[in-house]
């Protein structure tokens, strides 16, 4: 029989996170601090209007860009937070999530050679998205000396004829750097010079401490026409299983995404859709209580793990840290095994998002303090057990 299977699918490797969820999820008394999800309930006032819709019988298709309602607040909302300017019926769609809007600007902006920039660590699904497409990655690897940002030297670096496009991972999964508006205006400069494409996904854009709030490079001179913006509720809004998205760009690359999204998907779903307008036109006090709650537990995670010896820098988005283990003289892989089974703590390796996460641990904070407290007591056990493996 002949092969079933794109060899493109099969020469992916299978999520370096799951790998660790599946152990953990049948493991007694273990504590999960690898998973990506907020630890919040949906907002009950959220809930109630996707109920509502149910009551009322709005459980038909909505149009395949999304209800106007939602678009129309989705315009406001990227107004009102981020200074952009997007009309709900030409540079707006919804998805079914964020990780939608990813696969689809790929498969709409990619012709067979194109390369995409994309740099790591970073979001598991910006390889994959761009393999299927067609297209070919081009891994820039972020430097912790850099806190892990990008910077305009190596985006020249990377660049070459075949250049199409750049991801932008900011607030970034998985180590919580952020970007400051002057250091996207370096890379802005790049992009515009050079005619690249950007697809920022900034779906922790909500999710920023400290002074410094989040820019959209698609609100800096000159990039609005070239950058697909990709956001959505997960995060923000702790809307992680109703699986909603959007994507807002220039109407030429929208409008192809939605024709893509249309033969694929349909629509996002229906209920989903309901409860976010309510998400957006009455839930920014539910982010922003949402978002002290995690930067709280970010100061005190980023003061233990300190306290323990181990090196980290002051994430400043998301709701993970980075901390280097490097000086425990072992791979990533094998600190999150031992881990895992000795102390029923699950964190993910940093070469899940990239080779050169080696070295590093992903240490979600979407979790309540006393989880917070038990986990790190567990893991300053192990700490201080494996320097007297190394010290014997």
């Amino acid at each position: 029989m002949r092969n079933p299977i794109n060899q493109v699918v099969t020469d992916m490797k299978p999520s370096g996170i799951r790998k660790f969820f599946d152990i953990v999820s049948e493991m007694k008394d273990a504590i999960s601090l690898g998973v990506g999800e907020p630890d919040f309930d949906t907002p009950w006032h959220v809930c109630e209007e996707g109920i509502y819709s149910f009551e009322r019988g709005k459980t038909h298709y909505t149009s395949n860009a999304g209800l106007i309602e939602l678009r129309d607040e989705i315009s406001k909302y990227m107004k009102r937070h981020y200074g952009l300017e997007y009309d709900c019926n030409e540079n707006i769609f919804v998805t079914v999530g964020g990780s939608e809007a990813i696969d689809l600007s790929m498969r709409v902006m990619l012709s067979p050679g194109d390369e995409v920039i994309i740099p790591q660590p970073s979001y598991v699904s910006y390889e994959p998205c761009v393999l299927l497409a067609g297209g070919k990655a081009k891994i820039v690897n972020l430097k912790a000396e850099n806190e892990f940002k990008l910077t305009k030297d190596e985006l020249l670096e990377a660049i070459n004829e075949h250049t199409k496009c750049l991801i932008l991972p900011f607030p970034n999964n998985p180590t919580g750097s952020i970007m400051t508006k002057e250091e996207l205006e370096d890379i802005a400069e790049v992009c515009i010079e050079k005619d690249i494409l950007v697809v920022s996904d900034e779906i922790y854009s909500e999710l920023t401490y400290g002074e410094e709030k989040h820019t959209s490079i698609a609100s800096l001179p000159g990039m609005w026409e070239r950058t697909v913006v990709i956001n959505g509720f997960s995060k923000s809004h702790a809307m992680t299983g109703w699986r909603l998205g959007y994507a807002c760009g220039p109407e030429l690359i929208i409008k192809q995404m939605l024709k893509v999204h249309q033969f694929a998907i349909m629509c996002a779903p229906t209920t989903s859709q309901y409860a976010a307008v309510e998400a957006l036109r009455n839930g920014d006090k539910d982010v922003e209580r949402m978002r002290s709650a995690y930067d709280q537990r970010r100061r005190f995670l980023i003061k233990e793990l300190r306290d323990m010896g181990l090196e980290c820098f002051e994430a400043k988005g998301a709701f993970y840290v980075f901390p280097c283990i490097k000086s425990l003289e072992m791979t990533s892989d094998e600190f999150a095994t031992r881990l895992l089974y000795e102390e029923k703590v699950a964190v993910v390796p940093g070469t899940a998002f990239g080779d050169c996460g080696e070295g590093f641990l992903r240490i979600s904070y979407a979790y309540s303090i006393d989880n917070l407290k038990i986990a790190l007591e567990r893991i300053r056990r192990f700490v201080e057990r494996r320097r007297a493996e190394i010290a014997e």
